[in-house]
């Protein structure tokens, strides 16, 4: 295992920043095992943010005519395939002379022991050591290099030879060996040699893979009326209302005011559903005759893809359902002799294609797009992220008294998430492994976490372990520019803040039109639908757990799984709930804001006393300027904040952003707050009165913090416009500045001043509900949220 490097002495502040990589990225290729390739040689493919890691693959496909056992008069083959130390094996076939295996090695060529590789097939026994049947080596000098794009090595019979190599025996086994990289296509499936300790089960869980998240749809159930109910108790007007029930998820409607048999509630109930549908939606109308007590009156079960799916907001056609009485037809026998009941419910139901189903956190969203894929948009660019390594990790559990990591990346952006493979007992890993995602919105954020494996042969543990994640804005990322980087990954734990290592990335985004990308920037953030029909806070967040439970669910059942500690923990389950540190980090970056209000201020006072006489007389003549030509004030303002941005180009931010503890208030936090930010939620405090109001007073108060963080989103948003933190939009808005200067000065100031007054007193019928461009571009600017722990 290697153990972590001895650091050197390091500033502490510095510990916890972004720093420079200098990897050796791009393709170097092997010329046949004797050399190196020029650039010039070949041609580049896209596989150029990664450093090329090569390996030596023997594909091992099957054997033919071997000879059968002397005693058994049978054969149970498998094969051994031999580098140095390294040893990998086939599955056996019991009394079978032709097997397939179809299986492929991988063996890393820097850990390289030995010039030959050697492939053995064997007859497993039951008692005593396995039969020899034959082998075949290849010395490694002679072995082939594959260079992509190629098509794959066709495999080939070899005759078996003697274990001497002095002749050949009887069979033959048919075989592919070539030196390629992590670029292959037989790399994600190949049995590695890095984790030859691996068994059973375990070596599913190992390797990289990619999953894409189930399409999530919005399901509307507009609950009209319901007619002829018909109570069991007759002799009370009844309280009824209707319970719908999706999965597990389960809405009520209000009790109707009217107590008739004809009730009326026009109420929509909003679900989340994911295809393929396997759930059905079940309506039960209830009658409540005791707080704790409901009467089934009638039932309704339909599945879900008999539903209309629409993609707009025109309404869709009711339909009148028939009501089964609750208790009819449980057996065979009775539902045979069923009675309809006469009870009715009328619905509205359909499956909002127009809306872009939240599993995520609205700050660190991913993807924009609306479910139906026909209001799809042509893709604005490409992101390509290089998974380079990790440095210095930290032990994340124990065996026989020594610490270990077995760590593995995942990357979600939009519907699509990738997952590296599982380097065993390294606090260094290397992945090198290379990733490519459409981009539809560059004003989203790509999340890349480090976990540790916990599922892996002969291991107690349930949950992967989370070591940290990093979040990437597209629109901070240069077009076309390479950033390569070491983030540092930070937690916070219940004992304070910690750096469990540094991750290396490779990003690169590269924009496919400028025309997109300038219209995307006016563009409302979100499908249209999310503005005609806006949800309310509390559905908002209410649907996201639905879908992020939704997606973890159904993620779990790929194979290998991503497991739902990993789903939750890449989508900030927990960002919503009240933490102490987090509202004085908003409070304070609220009050940063008004530093500079505080700032303008004080140099005013400074002006009117004459503290410094020079600018007093400067400010005093541009003042009787302005005062004499108010036609200069907004062509002078606007050319201003041109000429700012110009000189803020100089200091633009030259890296991504990254966690930022000082921003988080993480480093000197209270760990009373601490052990308040970690108590479970209900809380476990022992006093049942302290913990309906400690609850009370948390939930409360979460929704304050949020609130405080909007309002300085949207302060840090304006100052961003002149930061070139989004170098596209800094520089939209100073062309914008700069023609707004010059129309400006040849548009009389009358009109300058009229029209945008008749503009804001418009009438409502010249109005949209849609926001208007300036909103659009303003709420798409970055903010300091992809900073915050």
């Amino acid at each position: 295992m290697q153990q972590p490097s001895t650091m050197h002495s390091i500033n502490p502040e510095d510990d916890f920043e972004l720093k420079d990589a200098n990897p050796q990225l791009g393709e170097r290729w092997l010329n046949g095992g004797r050399g190196w390739l020029s650039a010039g040689e070949r041609f580049t493919t896209t596989y150029d943010l990664v450093e090329q890691s090569f390996y030596l693959y023997v594909r091992v496909v099957k054997a033919k005519d071997l000879p059968p056992s002397s005693i058994t008069g049978s054969c149970d083959p498998y094969v051994e395939v031999k580098l140095g130390n390294y040893k990998g094996r086939t599955k056996h076939f019991e009394k079978r002379m032709n097997p397939e295996w179809n299986q492929v090695f991988a063996f890393a060529k820097e850990r390289t022991q030995s010039s030959v590789v050697e492939v053995f097939v064997k007859d497993k026994e039951m008692v005593g050591r396995d039969d020899y049947l034959g082998k075949v080596g290849f010395e490694l000098n002679e072995i082939p290099t594959r260079v992509p794009p190629d098509s794959p090595l066709a495999p080939q019979w070899y005759r078996l030879e003697e274990r001497g190599g002095q002749g050949k025996v009887k069979g033959q086994i048919m075989l592919a060996v070539w030196i390629g990289t992590q670029a292959d296509e037989a790399f994600s499936e190949a049995w590695h040699s890095d984790a030859a300790s691996v068994y059973g089960e375990g070596v599913f869980n190992i390797r990289s893979k990619v999953y894409v998240s189930p399409k999530l749809w919005y399901l509307r159930v507009n609950v009209i009326e319901a007619q002829d109910i018909q109570p069991n108790d007759r002799s009370r007007a009844p309280e009824v209302f209707v319970r719908a029930q999706v999965g597990s998820q389960v809405l009520k409607t209000k009790i109707c005011p009217t107590r008739l048999a004809n009730p009326v509630w026009n109420e929509d109930l909003v679900f989340v559903a994911a295809e393929p549908f396997e759930e059905q939606l079940i309506l039960t109308v209830e009658d409540r005759v005791h707080p704790s007590r409901e009467d089934v009156l009638g039932r309704l079960a339909v599945s879900l893809s008999e539903f209309e799916k629409r993609l707009d907001h025109r309404p869709v056609h009711s339909r009148w359902f028939n009501l089964e009485k609750f208790g009819f037809g449980v057996l065979e026998a009775d539902r045979r002799k069923e009675v309809k009941f006469s009870s009715r419910i009328h619905v509205r139901v359909c499956l909002e294609g127009g809306y872009h189903v939240l599993d995520e956190s609205t700050m660190y969203i991913s993807d924009q797009r609306p479910t139906a894929r026909q209001l799809w948009k042509e893709p604005v660019g490409i992101l390509e992220v290089g998974i380079l390594s990790a440095r210095e990790l930290l032990p994340m559990k124990m065996k026989e008294g020594r610490g270990f990591t077995d760590a593995y990346c995942v990357a979600k952006y939009g519907q699509k998430w990738v997952r590296t493979r599982t380097i065993l007992d390294n606090y260094n890993p290397k992945w090198n492994e290379q990733y490519t995602w459409e981009v539809y919105d560059p004003c989203t954020v790509i999340t890349i976490g480090v976990f540790d494996n916990c599922h892996l042969g002969g291991s107690v543990a349930v949950r992967d372990s989370y070591i940290g994640k990093v979040r990437i804005r597209l629109s901070t990322l240069e077009a076309h520019r390479i950033y390569t980087n070491s983030y540092p990954l930070i937690v916070l734990h219940a004992s304070g803040v910690k750096k469990m290592g540094e991750l290396q990335l490779a990003v690169r985004f590269t924009s496919l039109s400028l025309a997109s990308m300038i219209y995307v920037y006016g563009h409302p953030l979100l499908p249209k639908m999310h503005y005609i029909h806006p949800f309310t806070v509390n559905q908002v967040e209410n649907l996201r757990y639905q879908a992020m439970n939704i997606v973890a669910v159904r993620l779990g059942r790929a194979e290998p799984p991503l497991r739902k500690e990993v789903v939750e923990y890449m989508l900030d389950v927990d960002s919503h709930m009240w933490s102490m540190r987090r509202s004085k980090a908003n409070f304070f970056r609220l009050m940063s804001l008004f530093l500079g209000l505080i700032s303008m201020s004080r140099w005013f006072t400074d002006v009117c006393h004459w503290k410094n006489p020079v600018t007093s007389v400067l400010v005093h003549i541009l003042f009787l300027i302005l005062t004499l030509y108010p036609e200069l004030i907004l062509p002078t303002l606007f050319l201003y904040m041109f000429l700012i941005g110009l000189w803020n180009y100089r200091f633009r931010p030259r890296h991504p952003p990254h966690m930022d503890i000082k921003l988080s208030w993480a480093e000197a936090v209270h760990p009373d707050e601490l052990d308040e930010e970690f108590d479970t939620f209900p809380s476990s405090k022992p006093n049942d009165l302290v913990r309906m109001r400690y609850d009370r007073l948390r939930s409360v108060a979460g929704r304050i913090q949020t609130v405080v963080g909007d309002i300085a989103t949207q302060g840090e948003r304006f100052q961003s416009l002149l930061s070139w933190r989004d170098p596209r939009a800094t520089s939209l808005f100073i062309l914008f500045c700069f023609c707004a200067a010059v129309v400006l000065y040849v548009t009389p100031f009358r009109v300058v001043a009229l029209i945008p007054g008749l503009y804001m007193l418009r009438h409502p019928r010249f109005r949209s509900k849609l926001p208007s461009v300036p909103s659009n571009f303003f709420k798409r600017l970055p903010a300091r949220t992809d900073s915050l722990l």
